[in-house]
């Protein structure tokens, strides 16, 4: 099994760690990549660092997106590009709890010119991609795709 590993990196900011007045500022380090995150802005964070919540929705749209490609190339689909624009959503679970309760993924697909897929054929697809992909194996809630031909 393969192991995939981050490294993150948190110090204190301020005199002493107190409830609702510490830095969420962290450093998470992928492979040589380091980036720059913290909470969304409804918690303090920064417009400019990448949360959580996006990080999970930038995960299952790659992993989708992935997915997809790998069977397409197996049915032979002729993929030109692959645009998402991946939207998570916050909100209480049926437990309470506040969670990402949806991500809605937007794929924009084209093929080489002489190649289109039906509405079904692409329902399918994707249907397929979801169902397959590592990412969306591990949630719970709501993954929803949006088809746009």
């Amino acid at each position: 099994m393969s192991e995939l590993s981050v490294s993150l990196e948190w110090e204190l900011q301020e005199e002493s760690l107190k409830p609702e007045a510490f830095s969420k500022n962290h450093k998470i380090k992928i492979n040589d990549n380091i980036f720059n995150a913290g909470s969304t802005t409804e918690y303090g964070g920064k417009e400019n660092e990448i949360n959580p919540e996006q990080s999970l929705a930038a995960s299952i749209s790659s992993c989708h997106m992935m997915t997809f490609l790998a069977l397409a190339a197996k049915m032979r689909w002729p993929v030109k590009s692959y645009n998402d624009k991946a939207c998570a959503f916050l909100g209480k679970n049926s437990k309470g709890k506040m969670c990402v309760n949806k991500i809605e993924l937007n794929p924009i697909i084209t093929f080489d010119d002489n190649f289109s897929a039906s509405k079904d054929e692409m329902n399918k697809m994707q249907d397929r991609s979801h169902r397959y992909c590592f990412v969306a194996n591990s949630l719970s809630d709501e993954v929803e795709i949006k088809i746009n031909l």
